[in-house]
């Protein structure tokens, strides 16, 4: 096997990845989250955020994710597999994620209100499931703090359609 492109430990910059994501999302009008999954180095899945886009509410950027990545390797079971999200899963895709096995969870910016790792409720060690994910927190915080920020914040800005 040849050696991972990436230092395994690259934290940083796998996190960049997931924000090149959720700068797309940015520019879809999505809610810009990113997120990417590696394997022995490399990343094998991409996606973020399309909702909006896809008029599904589950189309978060670590179900599609997962999905390509199950694809990609040709089973469901991802135990090898770190993700990098650029915000604290929510209890969807946190489900999602110890469903698929994920070894590693990493995030950007928590969520206090819905986040499923440790903020407001952690389903990514939850006792009596079957699979605990490890989870490492804030990496890249404040630029994955700052893209959310920036969205809202424009989103509040523009002016309000009439309804039909």
């Amino acid at each position: 096997m040849e050696p991972p492109i990436i230092d395994l430990q690259s934290d940083h910059y796998f996190m960049g990845e997931a924000l090149r994501q959720a700068a797309r999302a940015y520019e879809a009008e999505e809610v810009p989250v990113g997120a990417v999954i590696v394997r022995e180095g490399r990343i094998i899945a991409r996606a973020f955020n399309q909702v909006e886009l896809l008029k599904d509410a589950t189309a978060h950027a670590e179900m599609l994710a997962i999905t390509q990545a199950e694809e990609l390797i040709g089973d469901w079971r991802l135990n090898d597999c770190t993700i990098y999200i650029t915000k604290e899963p929510c209890p969807m895709c946190a489900g999602a994620l110890v469903h698929a096995r994920l070894a590693r969870v990493v995030f950007g910016v928590r969520d206090p209100k819905g986040g499923a790792a440790g903020s407001a409720v952690n389903l990514l060690q939850f006792p009596t499931l079957n699979h605990k994910c490890d989870i490492t927190p804030s990496v890249r915080e404040a630029e994955c703090r700052t893209i959310l920020q920036n969205f809202f914040l424009e989103q509040r800005d523009k002016p309000k359609t009439p309804e039909a």
